[in-house]
């Protein structure tokens, strides 16, 4: 006689996990808003491969059909649309990428629905939050070398080695101090401001979750784009203007001003 082992019943894991996902939020006249799209990719050849986008329709709010177009008219740009939000709507035609319900935006403020965000930045009238003092002290700073990036407990990251091209950065607690140099084609995104003690020749996001008062410095700017909040300038703007020198870069209003350090 034979006898069946009997079957072990194996549970299926789930878990939560937050990405830092880039949005783009199409306005009319489209033609125009894709004319600078194109402005954006030509200088940096790339920046969306291999990135989680959320296309914000809100704005535009088109039908089905244009959604449709508008999808695939970014696929061709190399842009793959991994969620759409659109308010009042709970699912698109099956071909489309799925609709966030009752998504969250993780801003300095913590995770704010969007009618919360909204009124939180009317409320500070473009004025970002003052950070908390500096209670000092390094998680695991013993453990790390000087090589490694440490995190203070402040939330800044302190990175002491040149970050090399093709790497990327992606800080969305707080400040990124590099005392190196960024070399071209290298990353750097930062809930915060940025600083870098050398040369700057890669890219540098600044206040990437909403920080309308993050700034960015560098010894030497030889950077290929400087955004903050949203707001960029590129290298052939910058050109003949602060090159090559110490700058800092930061919104007046809603320009994206690069000034000379003295």
């Amino acid at each position: 006689m034979t006898f069946a082992a009997p079957l072990e019943a194996k549970s299926i894991r789930f878990r939560a996990r937050s990405f830092v996902a880039f949005t783009l939020t199409p306005e009319a006249p489209l033609d125009v808003w894709l004319e600078g799209l194109d402005h954006w990719i030509g200088n940096s050849p790339g920046y969306f491969a291999g990135r989680p986008v959320v296309l914000d329709l809100n704005t535009l709010k088109p039908d089905v059909a244009a959604i449709e177009s508008l999808v695939d008219v970014l696929g061709h740009r190399g842009i793959r649309i991994y969620a759409i939000e659109l308010d009042g709507h709970t699912a698109l035609a099956p071909n489309l990428p799925p609709v966030l319900v009752g998504a969250k935006e993780a801003t300095t403020d913590g995770l704010l629905p969007r009618k919360a965000r909204e009124e939180s930045f009317d409320k500070a009238e473009g004025r970002a939050p003052e950070a908390g003092p500096d209670k000092g002290g390094k998680v695991d700073a013993s453990k790390a070398g000087d090589s490694e990036p440490q995190v203070e407990a402040s939330g800044t990251l302190m990175i002491k080695a040149p970050i090399r091209s093709g790497q990327a950065i992606v800080h969305p607690h707080g400040d990124v101090i590099v005392l190196g140099s960024v070399a071209s084609g290298s990353e750097i995104i930062a809930a915060g401001s940025i600083h870098v003690y050398g040369t700057l020749r890669g890219r540098a996001s600044a206040g990437a979750l909403g920080n309308r008062g993050a700034r960015i410095f560098c010894r030497k700017n030889e950077a290929e784009l400087l955004a903050v909040d949203g707001w960029y300038v590129t290298a052939e703007e910058m050109e003949g203007v602060s090159r090559g020198k110490p700058v800092q870069a930061f919104l007046d209003g809603d320009a994206l001003r690069v000034s000379t350090l003295s």
